[in-house]
């Protein structure tokens, strides 16, 4: 577009002039909640998540010991014979970092907090466990702020446009700071206090615009139709983001429609709100889209599944001395009305705990495709230095105590998802199938 085109004749002599314009920019959307990454199908109205999902017991449990010291050669702490701490270990690192200074060309620019945070790393690593994790400081913020489902920004998802090399604020958050300062679905970000944001990675332009509550941040934009640049000063609030919302279905009998992008703090509220205002416009039956949820916590899990179970277990965990944990639903909030719940390869976690919970009570019926199957739980530890350890401890099992964890959970009715007819007309053949279901059960 010519407008376009402008902006990137009159940013020709700013300083980061002859940088790699970002030609093949990511096909990932980066918001500026800093969500986790994944495929997305626009229609569907939500980021999609990382396949191999996260779910994660109480949030940030007591302190452990996260590495042993050594004093003359004498061991005062370890993990017995099992431990990868001992003289040997500890002489063949001190020689290793002795000849990294001696040899390694940019031995100057590593400091010795990078090196100890990669030994911890390096330590976590060895278990071959893709869910397991060390975190440093700012790794731990950035975990916790995305469990909440809350952080403090400005409220928009930031993606490349590659026809211009500038991020773009592909969606606004409705009543988020962004909103309230005037910004705009589709707006081209120019400049951040006044420095170009052109060609740089997704992940620095929002470490850009996040900050603290109440400060502001000024931000420089081009809008289609307007002449000139746009500057428009946004103060930082908290942003919830929407991680469950619904609709009844238009050309359908009141059948109900709710998604849930994962399982965050904020998402019980959410699926509640949505299911209440749902029933209060005569829902006659619903579809729980579950696709591409990657999981998240135990207890949001367990609240939403509360309104929908009854009487009886969710799921139970068992820990690696044996201990069994139950989880359970009253039954006093039953959902009665026929129910499909969409699943695919990229539900896992939580997302398997629900929709595996509600297939052996018998009140729902699975449409769609081989879920993750991601059947192990996570705790996170406080290590007290401002930094976190990431571990499984336990593996879970559904309401009838299947395991799921490298098998997943299997549909009451396959059905791959039409990606061609997708992206011709927009045309969800697996949301076709479940609201056929649903209007044979209501007739």
């Amino acid at each position: 577009m010519e407008e376009k085109n402008s902006i990137m004749d009159e940013e020709k002599n700013e300083k980061e002039n002859g940088m790699k314009r970002n030609e093949a920019a990511p096909a990932r959307c980066a918001g500026e909640t800093a969500e986790r990454s994944g495929r997305k199908r626009p229609a569907r109205g939500f980021l999609a998540g990382l396949a191999a999902g996260l779910l994660t017991g109480i949030a940030i449990t007591g302190a452990i010991a996260a590495y042993f010291v050594l004093a003359d050669g004498i061991r005062i702490g370890g993990a017995g014979s099992n431990s990868a701490l001992n003289a040997a270990s500890v002489s063949k690192l001190e020689a290793l970092e002795q000849r990294i200074a001696q040899n390694y060309y940019y031995a100057d620019d590593v400091t010795a907090e990078q090196k100890e945070t990669g030994l911890y790393k390096g330590l976590v690593a060895s278990l071959g466990d893709p869910y397991s994790e060390y975190y440093d400081a700012e790794e731990r913020k950035a975990l916790e702020e995305s469990t909440e489902g809350s952080y403090y920004g400005i409220g928009a998802y930031v993606a490349s446009d590659e026809k211009t090399g500038y991020p773009v604020l592909y969606k606004v958050i409705e009543d988020s700071p962004a909103q309230k300062a005037g910004l705009e679905d589709g707006d081209l970000l120019v400049r951040v206090n006044g420095e170009s944001v052109r060609s740089l990675d997704l992940d620095e332009v929002v470490s850009k615009i996040r900050g603290e509550e109440g400060t502001t941040v000024d931000l420089t934009i081009y809008r289609d139709g307007q002449d000139g640049y746009l500057n428009i000063t946004v103060t930082r609030g908290k942003v919830d983001t929407t991680t469950a919302a619904g609709r009844i279905l238009e050309d359908t009998d009141h059948i109900g429609y709710i998604a849930i992008s994962e399982f965050d703090e904020v998402t019980a509220e959410q699926f509640s709100k949505a299911l209440s205002d749902l029933n209060g416009e005569g829902m006659k039956g619903l579809i729980l889209d579950l696709r591409d949820n990657p999981g998240g916590n135990v207890s949001t899990v367990v609240k939403i599944a509360e309104q929908l179970l009854p009487q009886g277990l969710v799921f139970y965990y068992e820990e690696k001395d044996g201990t069994r944990t139950e989880f359970k639903a009253t039954g006093k909030h039953a959902f009665t009305k026929p129910l499909v719940v969409l699943v695919n390869g990229y539900s896992a976690s939580a997302s398997e705990i629900l929709s595996g919970a509600i297939q052996d009570a018998g009140i729902g019926t699975i449409l769609g495709t081989q879920t993750y199957g991601k059947g192990v739980v996570q705790s996170i530890y406080d290590l007290k230095d401002g930094t976190a350890l990431k571990i499984t401890t336990a593996a879970y099992f559904t309401r009838n105590g299947h395991d799921i964890n490298h098998k997943g959970i299997t549909p009451d009715v396959e059905l791959t998802f039409d990606t061609d007819a997708y992206r011709k007309d927009g045309t969800d053949n697996q949301l076709e199938k479940a609201e056929s279901l649903i209007q044979e059960e209501v007739k």
